[in-house]
């Protein structure tokens, strides 16, 4: 039975929380109460529910519900939201508009004072306008409250002041090893992100104690589910610097890092890799890890997300999740597809929908401290080795549905074993995406101890080559490996794709960065051509048959010769078997050329006079 407005109002009076009393705030959910009551003068109109705060700066919200038996499509009720935001907004600069029937909501903000009474529709206010992307269900008012945040992040602030906290680490602390140094100051952002007192003027050693003891209260409650968290401590404290008595460089470290945490902690913040970040940084000269990881841009991370088609009820897996960038890309995307970081479903994300691996101790700590400062998503981290049975039983028990995953490439890292074992362990029909070197399937193919076995068991549907700079530096090209696990390949055919550019840019000491805005579009083109089999924009399409390739063919460049190569031959050949020294020939015919002889051009033609004499 579809239940009526009152019944619906009730329920949105509990979800929103209109139903508390809260000092300097007028909120409550009824029909018989007017605009007049409330305190706009001479309006009888009566709102189904009400947010007013007495400090006018402050956000208000306006209810309209409508029994489940309504359409919300129906412009009729967008204009009678309309009308009661737009009272509202007579006194407040920035008022939200939710209509609601118990199945459905949509949502509507009112930016900028409205004082005049006429009525105007709603398609010619500037300042009134649906939100797109809120949250398909009803949230508590926090929710839309925060709907007026601010919407950019200045990247190029994050980088600067990146580089400034690198340089003080490096030379007024004297912290030599560069992921000390990037512990250090992710687990000070972590430490800002539990509001630890952190200010201009604290001495080193309470700066220092601070921090820890803002991390062992952060992950307290996870320590019971995950003990191995306990790890991000013990290698904090064991982080030494050689310098603390400089007051200027502490009290730039906490400026810096303070300013950092506001751009992370922003609602806005796109799941961007924090310790991506300062990896380009604290990085910059040595491109890869001691254990064998290269560090995943940004913004593959997204594409791939993309390219398997996660969405927010999947259980995804990094089982080499290095710093955590697939985890917070995922995390970010699922997060928005909820409605948003305030929303009941991002908590539920955060908590059971994300899960990671990793094996050098280290590495594993900034996993930790980058999902910290994001919150959650920790307590299903584990240190562990994925070539390991203990990690294939591990994996076995999540309920895995999707993979995204860049494995440390060298044999020596049992790159192929790490491969192997999750497309072995997760549950049949589960998509996972690998970055690995281009040639890595055809390689090891011929040893016959890992390809084999993989394809028997499992299908590779899909590779995408990466453009050949994306990691520029350390010596190897890359594609992506599309897999669906538990059935094997069989005759079918692999489709191929190439991004020869991904439009990125290297700015000095900062990496690759999309400084143009380009990848955007790009992402967007690639994501629906690989999706639908349709590269008509490109034409780099292929159809690979496994039996004779795994990885993407680039085509061979077509054999030229010029007549130049053709004189050059005859000229050789002439000169040895006259006897002639090809090389003492060729200084002198320069000697003459240089020092001795007129250029000139005359209607195209390079005209050359030596003593008189023309030649061409």
């Amino acid at each position: 039975m579809e239940r009526t407005e009152d019944e619906v109002r009730d329920e949105a009076k509990i979800i929103l929380g209109f139903d508390k009393k809260e000092p300097g705030i007028q909120q409550g959910t009824g029909q018989i109460t007017t605009f007049n009551q409330l305190g706009f003068k001479g309006v009888s109109d009566k709102p189904d529910g009400w947010y007013l705060p007495n400090d006018l700066k402050d956000v208000a919200i306006v209810l309209e519900t409508k029994s489940e038996k309504e359409d919300l499509a129906n412009t009729k009720w967008v204009e009678e939201i309309y009308k009661n935001v737009r009272i509202v907004a007579r006194k407040y600069n920035h008022a939200v508009g939710i209509l609601y029937n118990g199945k459905e909501v949509r949502t509507f903000k009112h930016a900028g004072v409205q004082l005049e009474q006429s009525l105007i529709t709603v398609s010619n206010d500037p300042d009134f306008e649906e939100v797109k992307g809120c949250a398909p269900t009803l949230q508590g008012k926090e929710y839309y409250k925060k709907l007026f945040n601010t919407n950019t992040i200045d990247k190029s602030l994050i980088y600067s002041l990146t580089k400034r906290i690198n340089d003080t680490l490096h030379v007024d602390f004297g912290i030599k090893n560069l992921y000390h140094r990037m512990i250090f100051t992710a687990c000070t952002l972590v430490a800002k992100r539990y509001d630890a007192l952190l200010v201009k003027g604290m001495e080193f050693s309470t700066l220092k104690n601070s921090i820890l003891s803002t991390l062992a209260k952060s992950i307290e409650d996870d320590r019971k589910q995950n003990l191995k968290l306990d790890l991000l401590l013990e290698v904090y404290s064991e982080i030494k610097m050689n310098y603390t008595s400089n007051q200027e460089a502490i009290d730039n470290f906490i400026v810096w890092v303070s300013r950092i945490s506001e751009c992370v902690n922003s609602d806005y913040w796109n799941g961007e890799d924090v310790m991506g970040i300062f990896f380009n940084e604290f990085n910059r000269y040595k491109k890869k890890s001691e254990a064998g990881q290269v560090f995943t841009p940004d913004h593959i991370t997204s594409l791939m997300y993309r390219l398997i088609d996660v969405h927010k009820s999947d259980y995804v897996l990094d089982a080499t999740c290095g710093s955590g960038a697939f985890l917070v890309k995922a995390m970010s995307n699922m997060m928005k597809e909820a409605g948003g970081v305030n929303t009941k479903e991002a908590a539920e994300i955060k908590k059971c929908h994300l899960f990671g691996i990793e094996f050098d101790r280290e590495i594993f700590a900034l996993a930790c401290a980058n999902m910290l400062i994001h919150k959650d998503g920790k307590t299903n981290l584990e240190q562990m080795d994925t070539r390991s049975d203990e990690a294939c039983r591990w994996i076995t028990e999540k309920g895995i549905t999707k993979v995204l995953m860049n494995p440390p490439y060298e044999r020596k890292y049992g790159c192929m074993k790490i491969v192997q074992n999750v497309l072995d362990y997760v549950p049949q029909g589960t998509k996972c995406a690998f970055i690995l070197p281009d040639k890595k399937l055809e390689k090891d193919l011929t040893d016959k101890r890992y390809g084999n076995k993989v394809l028997k068991k499992h299908t590779l549907l899909t590779i995408v080559k990466l453009p050949e700079n994306l990691f520029f530096g350390v010596g190897v090209t890359t594609s992506i490996f599309i897999f669906v696990t538990g059935t094997p390949q069989g005759h079918r055919n692999i489709i191929g794709y190439y991004i020869e550019d991904d439009g990125l840019q290297t700015v000095k000491n900062q990496g690759r960065q999309d400084i143009h805005n380009v990848w955007q579009e790009k992402e967007d083109y690639w994501a629906e051509a690989i999706r639908d089999g349709n590269d008509w924009k490109y034409k780099t399409r292929q159809i690979i048959n496994p039996k004779e390739h795994l990885s993407y063919q680039m085509p061979e460049k077509p054999f030229e010769i010029y007549e130049e190569d053709f004189m050059k031959t005859v000229m050789d050949y002439e000169m040895y078997i006259r006897g002639i020294d090809a090389k003492d020939f060729n200084d002198k015919v320069m000697q003459r050329v240089l020092y001795d002889s007129a250029v000139a051009s005359d209607k195209g033609t390079t005209i050359i006079k030596i003593k008189e004499k023309e030649h061409e």
